[in-house]
């Protein structure tokens, strides 16, 4: 019962990692990834759609990236859709693809975006200490409820903060290893 509710909280925590993960991959750097734009929302038939499901996205060069929509018509819609978003990036189309020159990062965006790592880590961090209070919630109502003795329910304490200390460890080192990535670029 106690190994049900670490196993449970334990894989929520790994989603969080995942979600931080996901949002560190977004924050653009010098260099040209797909990451950097594949979750953008296009309005497409009048419904919000990610761009990957829409569109091929490729790096062929450091700096450039090149969309190639599935449907020509929804070139416009994915310009706009860049635009409107935070990157700060300039489509450029042709009718058939949509390319996206990246821009070497002044030092004043590149502090600007670590904050902004700091952020979404410290966001990370919250979930995860949330999901901790939940399950130490759910192992005081066990004990409460006398489904786990006073040391099983201490044991299990001690196993929750070791689980907390290595995600949001791991969710630090996620942290730093963007900002060194955003530094060198």
């Amino acid at each position: 019962m106690v190994n049900d509710t670490l196993q449970n909280i334990e894989q929520k925590m790994q989603k969080s990692i995942d979600v931080l993960k996901r949002d560190l991959a977004a924050i653009r750097t010098g260099r040209a990834t797909p990451a950097l734009i594949e979750h953008l929302k296009v309005d497409y038939a009048g419904v919000p759609t990610p761009l990957n499901q829409i569109a091929g996205i490729s790096a062929p060069e450091a700096r450039l990236l090149v969309i190639q929509p599935w449907d020509r018509g929804s070139s416009h819609s994915i310009e706009k859709a860049i635009l409107k978003s935070d990157l700060g990036l300039n489509p450029a189309s042709d009718g058939n693809v949509i390319r996206l020159n990246i821009p070497p990062l002044t030092e004043e965006r590149r502090l600007e975006l670590a904050k902004m790592v700091r952020r979404r880590v410290e966001e990370g961090r919250i979930a995860i200490r949330n999901l901790r209070h939940e399950a130490m919630d759910e192992l005081k109502k066990m004990e409460k409820d006398k489904e786990i003795s006073q040391d099983e329910h201490k044991r299990a304490l001690d196993q929750l903060q070791k689980l907390t200390d290595g995600f949001i460890a791991t969710a630090e080192q996620n942290g730093r290893d963007k900002e060194v990535e955003l530094m060198e670029a």
